[in-house]
């Protein structure tokens, strides 16, 4: 046991926060993001919208297109946001929304021109930064082909005034900022497609780094958290409970006659028992708990802000849950485990906090194994005590 305990002297130097990374991608989106997304776009809508009241008090526009752009906001941001609701949006490629969303945008804007044709001063910017949203997203092919609508209906709606109108002066006015916009908006997306590009590269770099790093802290056979990692955050989170006075728990989890079971299924099937049990010990801890395989057959599970009884039931759940499980292959006999938890004591070093719960594991086995020991701290001088968890847990 000493040479293993001694491997908790250096694991200040790997320490990292002991947290479950999530990793963000271009397919469905979570919640945050589909938060922000919103905001993103409520803010686009409220900068148009003030700048249309800015043409209402210059007497640009008159009350009844103000109207037209609160409803068509209302009815835009109602439908998708029934999209959202009803989780229609999983179903979509992020691309699409995006898509979907710009499109919505520049339609509603061809309308406002229509309605007012002055308000052509505000949709040559605005349809940029409407393209622009979906740039990092949407296709370079699909943002030309959207362009490309947007110009035929931008035409149209030209020749709707002309005849409506026949007002020689604003067919010039329009037609000049129609040649303006066709020759500036195919190109403002070919050139933010480079940036695209960028913006891609950057990304798939960023997820091979967070997949190394997610790599790097777990163990490659069973797939739980690798034993650097485990010393690391029991290390870290020993100096939060010396800050804040949390409680913190330690359990040392080891399958029993593991050396029988390399023998009766080879080594092939003994690193299977490994992953199961890895599995069914991760899927009986909370959120917040760090488990991880210390080495060989024997595992850490750290139970951070948890008191003592807690943290005795969750480990009695796992001892109950791995010697219920129904296992396969040539076993002769059950797999079971032995497991030793204690609470830290403040002040006290990890090498003491370890050793404790490691002598209750070790208690466990001489006690019988297939049983939870709990190892209680008492002050120095007085005797200690050990109080075995039986089959019936507590």
């Amino acid at each position: 046991m000493s040479d293993a305990v001694m491997e908790f002297d250096d694991s200040a130097s790997a320490m990292v926060r002991p947290a479950r990374r999530a990793m963000d991608g271009l397919g469905p989106q979570g919640a945050r993001s589909v938060a922000q997304q919103w905001v993103q776009v409520l803010g686009l809508i409220g900068l148009h919208a003030l700048a249309m009241l800015g043409f209402y008090a210059f007497d640009m526009v008159d009350a009844q297109v103000l109207a037209v752009l609160a409803g068509l906001i209302g009815l835009c941001c109602g439908a998708f946001w029934i999209v959202f609701r009803s989780g229609m949006h999983q179903k979509l490629r992020h691309r699409h929304l995006k898509l979907a969303i710009v499109a919505t945008a520049l339609g509603c804007m061809l309308v406002l021109f229509y309605l007012a044709p002055v308000t052509q001063i505000l949709l040559a910017p605005f349809a940029f930064v409407a393209v622009a949203y979906g740039t990092f997203t949407v296709p370079r092919r699909a943002l030309l082909g959207l362009a490309a609508c947007f110009l035929a209906l931008y035409a149209g709606v030209i020749a709707l005034h002309f005849q409506e109108q026949r007002n020689t002066a604003l067919l010039r006015l329009e037609l000049l900022h129609g040649l303006a916009l066709l020759a500036a908006l195919p190109a403002f997306i070919l050139l933010m497609g480079k940036v695209q590009r960028l913006y891609r590269s950057l990304y798939h770099a960023s997820r091979k780094i967070k997949n190394i790093q997610e790599d790097a802290q777990r163990d490659p056979l069973v797939g739980c958290f690798n034993r650097r990692y485990v010393l690391a955050a029991l290390e870290e989170q020993k100096q939060m409970a010396d800050e804040s006075g949390i409680p913190l728990c330690l359990a040392v989890l080891d399958i029993d006659h593991f050396k029988r079971i390399n023998d009766e299924l080879g080594h092939l099937g003994g690193d299977e028992v490994l992953r199961t049990f890895a599995r069914i010990a991760q899927q009986g801890v909370r959120g917040g708990d760090v488990f991880g395989r210390y080495g060989g057959e024997e595992f850490l599970l750290i139970f951070p802000a948890t008191s003592l009884l807690p943290a005795l039931n969750t480990c009695e759940r796992i001892r109950a849950q791995v010697e219920t499980h129904a296992w396969t292959g040539l076993l002769k006999g059950r797999v079971t485990v032995s497991i030793g938890v204690t609470h830290y004591v403040l002040g006290e070093s990890v090498l003491e906090f370890f050793s404790r719960a490691d002598t209750a594991m070790y208690m466990a086995k001489e006690g019988g194994r297939n049983q939870v020991v709990v190892e209680e701290p008492v002050a120095k001088g007085d005797l200690g005590q050990s109080l075995p968890s039986g089959h019936a847990g507590l």
